[in-house]
């Protein structure tokens, strides 16, 4: 049987492709760096996509004795060849070099948050060696785990900082390699992005663990060490308030969705997986924050025993990992316990599971209802029209509209349309959800269009 290609261990970068390509295509003097970041993304990605089989998966952990990390950091000298010259192995002393000092410190506090917190022996659960490689490339714009080591650039000096600088970062790409020998999340769609927020979720109890920081105390912030001055954000992401982490016009504005609303349906990306990983990211915070305390210590265990479960799969979604933490909460701390509850009401929050996510039963639109949406008017004054039953729209297209039909969204948008010439006009009929009414384009959220226009264009 063939593996699907997201399957196997592949380049994951902590910057994402859009936020590259933003920078790619301005007059800035770090646009070519950016490109040249991203041509050798694509260029490794093709590398692991045809490097052999994918990585072996355990789906529970093994008990292992601590043993100590096992780290070994290269110097890759501004070239991009792996893994470079040897610099540092573990119990030496420092080098000096902060790259290579920062690559083998983190790797040793990503080590010691697993073993300490989850009994976890590296990312292996075996003790397998920690390998890194330092000064990749020349302006190189990222940090990636290739499926058998973490790769750092030193930035461009005037975006990006050097990688290794940010802790939640080096977490994250190793917490990568965790994934892979779990759930073993296909990357792409859906999967890919609970792959990425997962990451996330780690890096980020990382960066708290070596602090010693609270759920309350600390910022929720992926990646804001890479930032230099002068950039208008304050990291890549922003967990608790996805959307936020930076408008600044070298880089675009962060498009992260908070809920499932604004769930982005892209081809771009692996179909979104930096985009809607925003998601899970903040129905993590809120469970932490509202669970209290050290976050690693009940809410990451809870999302730790989900991510081992012998339940989990590859294509696992949005709404199975819900339920698949929302169990675990229940199997350590007792069905009515306040982790639960906080769990529970995280995931209701950001719409995936709720009344906000309800199913067609609940949510009172039956699927075999047909929709037909006419598009006319526009400069040109052309005509399209479709008519279909919700049955056969895509799972995510017929979940928002099965919402939009359950609300007063529509009517109130064409009580509000004023007359706009040359603007297209869409005529929208349910006969199952009583609805028959025209919205002009200059009245309605730029989401909802997209999902008119989906509708029109799958013939």
């Amino acid at each position: 049987m063939t593996a699907h290609p997201s399957q196997f261990p592949a380049v994951r970068g902590i910057v994402p492709p859009y936020l590259l390509r933003h920078l790619a295509e301005t007059d800035e003097p770090q646009a070519t760096a950016a490109l040249a970041t991203l041509t050798r993304d694509k260029r490794q990605r093709r590398r692991r996509a045809s490097a052999g089989t994918p990585a072996p998966t355990i789906a529970a952990p093994i008990k292992a004795a601590p043993a100590g990390p096992s780290r070994l950091i290269s110097d890759a000298g501004g070239v991009e060849r792996l893994p470079g010259k040897r610099v540092r192995a573990e119990g030496e002393a420092a080098t000096g070099d902060q790259a290579v000092d920062e690559a083998y410190d983190g790797f040793g506090a990503t080590w010691e948050l697993f073993n300490k917190a989850y009994s976890r022996n590296s990312i292996d659960n075996a003790g397998l060696r920690l390998l890194g490689t330092v000064h990749y490339g020349e302006g190189y714009q990222n940090a990636f785990w290739n499926g058998t080591r973490m790769v750092f650039g030193d930035g461009d000096g005037e975006i990006f900082g050097r990688f290794t600088a940010s802790l939640d970062v080096i977490g994250h790409e190793l917490a990568h390699g965790v994934i892979e020998r779990t759930a073993a999340l296909i990357y792409a769609d859906q999967p890919g992005a609970l792959n990425e927020s997962v990451a996330d979720v780690f890096g980020i109890l990382v960066a708290q663990h070596q602090a010693n920081q609270s759920a309350e105390q600390a910022n929720w912030l992926i990646g804001a060490d890479l930032l230099l001055p002068g950039v208008q954000g304050t990291a890549l992401r922003n967990m608790l308030h996805p959307g936020t982490a930076y408008d600044d016009p070298r880089l675009g504005k962060d498009p992260q969705p908070a809920t499932m609303s604004d769930f982005v349906q892209t081809r771009e990306d692996n179909g979104g997986v930096h985009y809607n990983s925003g998601i899970p990211n903040r129905a993590f915070a809120l469970a932490a924050i509202a669970i209290g305390g050290f976050a690693w210590e009940r809410a990451g265990q809870i999302w730790y025993d989900a991510l081992t479960s012998n339940k989990i799969k590859p294509d696992c979604d949005f709404a199975t990992f819900a339920a698949l933490t929302q169990d675990a909460a229940e199997a350590r701390f007792g069905k009515a316990s306040a982790e639960v509850v906080a769990v529970r009401a995280a995931w209701e929050t950001v719409e995936v599971t709720g009344a906000a996510n309800a199913s067609p039963a609940t949510a009172g639109i039956d699927p075999e209802a047909e929709v037909l949406v006419r598009r006319s008017g526009g400069f040109a004054g052309l005509t399209k029209q479709r008519q279909t039953t919700l049955a056969e729209l895509p799972k995510a297209d017929r979940k928002a509209w099965q919402g939009l039909l359950a609300s007063d969204t529509l009517p109130k948008l064409a009580t509000s349309a004023g007359t706009h010439p040359d603007a297209y006009v869409y005529g929208i009929q349910c006969a199952a959800a009583e609805v028959e009414l025209e919205v002009s384009e200059p009245s309605m959220p730029q989401k909802l269009r997209q999902l008119l226009d989906r509708f029109l264009s799958d013939d």
